[in-house]
């Protein structure tokens, strides 16, 4: 009888130990950034554009919590990816809110916390942080902030079929441009690819990291570039199916003009094919979509690399657009007012999910307004880490305040909003060319202060400045203080 009290007792203690190991387990963290998607474009929102076919994303969605209004902390690539990295409004160091925030050496980013608690750190796809491109020796390149291995770009793009030396080398300008062409940064070095597509190339290269056998849990970063201009560069079968007719790719032989660039630079190329007028208003989204729909299936290559990995149920995914829906490019905000550079909704609320079996609640709608600064805490939290910097503008995901302060700062503009109120001066509608045919265009008056109700107005139609002025003296207020506690001098 002793002997079976105390065999019953081992095993109870050795199956609470295996539980707890397994409870207190560290997550894998797969966190993928996509390039400009338009709010209407994410079909795990319930009302989208059913012309989008994004099945895999629609099942990120499903098996997670998804965001329907989360913003990012700027209107373009480099300020907001550095507003995802370090879980801070970027315009606290960089007081210009400029297109090139850097990252100081005093700023951390998820990557160094996450190693700090034993993480192995890859990133993989576009690294953007405005300053410093093509550049490994300094704090903006991945491996110096953060990251064990890197590969992919950095830079504002890369074009989607070219990465050779070969092609390098006969090109003018590899680097006369924000957007570049040639072999990927590879750690410390490069790696040249004769053909693939990019989209393709940089899941290729995750699932094989996600295979490596490891002791450590992962923490990896997957950076798509798509959808970002150059939108027609895509697999013929995905063009096909849209009915876009097929654009020759870049060629420095071909002596492409545009502008002031040199006949056959690639500037020249990537310049003429990433405004409306090539390629025209009412053409755009058919490339949009195919670029999207070529994504997708990406994605959903990684989700079954999870899965036949065994690693479904214990990786954290985080997916999240690093702003609005570009309107050069065919995206589709509704019913958000404007897109991708202004500080309207459509601008910076973006397609936000995030899901880990058994630990966040699927096929869940959060309506209350979050930051993608609040990725950093949300992630530390689940590594079991915290932070005591008190400069931290992001709270965690999964406990949302309906009644917290957002502010914002972009070149001339900036908005603030709390509650359901947002103050702002934006007053833009820039365009030179006509946008593609699904931009909403913002009202553009000669006020300087707009405010808008965007629970009830997301499109941000109705100013209400005028019917409530101690509303708008409050926020302006609140914005101003909040500039003057935290904006470094």
């Amino acid at each position: 009888m002793k002997n079976s009290i105390l065999c019953f007792l081992l095993i109870t203690l050795f199956s609470c130990k295996a539980q707890t190991e397994v409870k207190n387990e560290k997550p894998n963290i797969l966190l993928i950034v996509v390039d400009d998607q338009g709010y209407a474009d994410f079909s795990p929102f319930e009302k989208y554009d059913t012309s989008v076919e994004t099945p895999n994303i629609s099942r990120l969605g499903k098996s997670g919590t998804i965001f329907t209004q989360a913003y990012v902390t700027a209107p373009v690539c480099s300020p907001s990816r550095a507003g995802i990295l370090t879980g801070k409004n970027q315009f606290r160091w960089d007081k210009p809110a400029s297109w090139g925030p850097g990252l100081p050496d005093d700023v951390k980013t998820i990557a160094e916390y996450l190693k700090e608690v034993g993480y192995e750190t890859a990133r993989i796809g576009k690294n953007d942080l405005g300053r410093n491109f093509h550049k490994n020796n300094v704090r903006e390149y991945p491996l110096n902030h953060g990251y064990d291995e890197f590969l992919g770009f950095s830079a504002h793009a890369h074009d989607y079929w070219l990465h050779s030396d070969k092609i390098k080398e006969r090109t003018p300008d590899p680097y006369g441009t924000s957007a570049l062409l040639g072999p990927l940064m590879h750690n410390m070095g490069e790696k040249s690819y004769d053909e693939g597509y990019l989209t393709d190339i940089l899941t290729d290269e995750s699932i094989a990291y996600i295979k490596r056998k490891r002791e450590k849990p992962f923490f990896l970063t997957l950076s798509y570039s798509a959808v970002h201009h150059l939108i027609h560069e895509v697999p013929k079968k995905y063009l096909d199916k849209y009915g876009a007719k097929e654009i020759p790719n870049y060629d420095p032989d071909s002596l492409v003009e545009f502008g002031k660039h040199k006949p056959g630079s690639y500037s020249a190329y990537y310049d003429k094919y990433s405004r409306v007028g090539a390629i025209k208003a009412d053409e755009l989204r058919s490339y949009y979509l195919a670029n999207l729909n070529c994504l997708d299936d990406n994605i959903g290559r990684v989700l079954d690399a999870l899965k036949e990995q065994d690693l479904e149920k214990n990786t954290l995914i985080v997916f999240i657009s690093d702003n609005g829906g570009s309107p050069l490019t065919g995206a589709n905000n509704a019913p958000l007012t404007g897109g991708k550079y202004s500080l309207w909704e459509g601008g910076i609320r973006v397609p936000l999910a995030i899901s880990w079996s058994g630990n966040i609640e699927a096929d869940k709608v959060v309506t209350n307004y979050v930051s993608a600064t609040d990725i950093l805490p949300t992630l530390l939290n689940a590594a079991g880490s915290q932070t005591e910097d008190q400069t931290l503008d992001g709270i965690s995901l999964l406990n949302p305040d309906p009644n917290r302060l957002l502010v914002w700062k972009w070149q001339k503009t900036w908005a603030v909003r709390q509650g359901n109120w947002k103050l702002t001066n934006a007053n833009e509608n820039h365009w030179k060319s006509d946008p593609s045919a699904q931009y909403i265009a913002p009202i553009v008056d000669n006020l300087e202060l707009k405010l808008f109700n965007v629970e009830e107005d997301p499109g941000e139609r109705n100013d209400l400045a005028s019917q409530y002025p101690e509303k708008v003296k409050e926020l302006q207020e609140a914005f101003h203080n909040w500039c003057e506690a935290n904006i470094e001098n």
